[in-house]
């Protein structure tokens, strides 16, 4: 699985953004996908993830209620719609695809990662 994530960006606190992840491969669809986000000097964080069939998703406490995650097996395609931006969720946001069907908040579950994408929440 080849994964290139895209939609980043700057935007006001309050805003809202939405990053999105292509899969290139056949196993994308029996794939478990997760967000992660980092900052520098510290470790990578999990964000969001769901399920292969897309039915089950799991949040982190600090973007429940205002991050949705979502995928397009059909279209090779997951999202993160993040809104209510803070400047704390200012990271470099990547897309993995998890060893297994469910997603998971370990990223050593996760065999397969985006290059990242930036974004910027302004105050």
């Amino acid at each position: 699985v080849q994964l290139q994530a895209s939609g980043g960006g700057l935007v006001q606190a309050g805003g809202s953004l939405r990053v999105s992840c292509a899969a290139s491969g056949r196993m994308f669809s029996n794939n478990g996908m997760g967000w992660f986000r980092q900052v520098p000097g510290k470790e990578r964080q999990f964000v969001a993830a769901i399920s292969w069939k897309g039915d089950t998703t799991s949040y982190t406490d600090s973007v429940k209620g205002r991050f949705t995650i979502s995928r397009d097996n059909a279209k090779n395609t997951v999202d993160l719609q993040m809104s209510s931006l803070k400047p704390e969720d200012s990271a470099v946001y990547y897309c993995a695809a998890a060893r297994r069907p469910y997603g998971s908040r370990s990223p050593s579950d996760y065999g397969y990662w985006g290059q990242g994408t930036q974004v910027t929440v302004s105050s």
